[in-house]
């Protein structure tokens, strides 16, 4: 048999999906996944295997109308990671149908769309009929010509193993990208900070999430095998320091132990995770912050 392995790009708005396939596909939760919207902000890559074929998954930001530096770098990244990929999968929600941002996203794939391939993924399958699943599917595809059309829920599973499969079957021949053991090529200490960061993001629902950023500051390795993290919060303003240690600290704790105990079972040992909260009301216009998340400082300024 023949080894095949390229790079595979999920494409859509923010929070249609993608992070939540991308997990599904790989097995590991790689990308951070929340129900609050451009919670990813890397092009986060999961490696997943299908028979002789070895998937590498871009996980683009998601698309939408960019209003300050730190969205247009994400937006940038997004557009990047399709760009560069094999075959680019675009992932629209069901019940939200064909939205602006989907219209705009068409546009985009217009442009980049030439000589690859691109397959259209329906999400959330099971939040509308079947008549409405059909018609929206007819819209899309007359919009523009997918090479294929799944019907998925990458929550529940429906549909993924096929679009998996087909994945696998599509990619160019040759040997694989990454070893079989390796399921992200984020570092370790980024998957870390991304992990302490959806715990905020989980327990913080106003506005204050897009407004701080978690960065991996030390990472030691224990004789007894144990790992002893540092990380930083950055914050824009005092008062956000104050919400995020919460009363008597207990938003800060519950977040550390919520994250730490995630990482132990993720690294499959015992971690020793401690959090300081830091005020930089400019953090998201300094360029090492950028390249902490991955994202390039330069395309905030397109």
């Amino acid at each position: 048999m023949t080894s095949r392995a390229g790079f595979v790009a999920l494409i859509g708005e923010p929070n249609a999906g993608k992070s939540t396939l991308t997990n599904r596909m790989v097995g590991a939760k790689v990308s951070i996944v929340t129900h609050k919207v451009q919670t990813t902000r890397a092009r986060i890559r999961g490696v997943a295997l299908e028979g002789d074929s070895q998937i590498v998954f871009v996980d683009t930001p998601g698309l939408f109308r960019p209003r300050r530096r730190l969205d247009r770098a994400m937006v940038a990244a997004a557009w990047g990671g399709a760009a560069d990929a094999d075959i680019i999968v675009l992932l629209v929600e069901a019940h939200r149908g064909v939205t602006e941002g989907v219209e705009r996203i068409l546009e985009g794939l217009e442009d980049i769309g030439k000589g690859r391939k691109i397959a259209l993924a329906i999400n959330k399958i099971d939040k509308v009929k079947s008549e409405v699943l059909l018609g929206l599917s007819k819209k899309l595809n007359d919009a523009f010509p997918f090479v294929e059309t799944f019907m998925i829920s990458a929550e529940k599973g429906h549909g993924a193993d096929h679009l998996k499969q087909w994945l696998a079957d599509e990619l160019p021949e040759g040997p694989w990208l990454y070893p079989e053991d390796q399921i992200a090529d984020l570092p370790m200490r980024m998957i870390a900070a991304e992990m302490t960061r959806e715990k905020l993001t989980l327990r913080l629902h106003q506005e204050l999430p897009y407004q701080l950023t978690v960065e991996t500051e030390n990472w030691e390795e224990r004789k007894d095998g144990s790992a002893r993290i540092d990380q930083l919060v950055y914050v824009m303003r005092d008062g956000h320091k104050g919400i995020v240690l919460g009363n008597k600290g207990e938003t800060i704790k519950a977040v550390s132990k919520a994250a730490r105990e995630e990482l132990e079972e993720f690294l499959g040992r015992r971690v020793h995770l401690f959090i300081q909260i830091k005020v930089r009301p400019n953090w998201l216009e300094e360029k090492e912050r950028y390249s902490e998340m991955g994202l390039d400082f330069r395309d905030g300024n397109k």
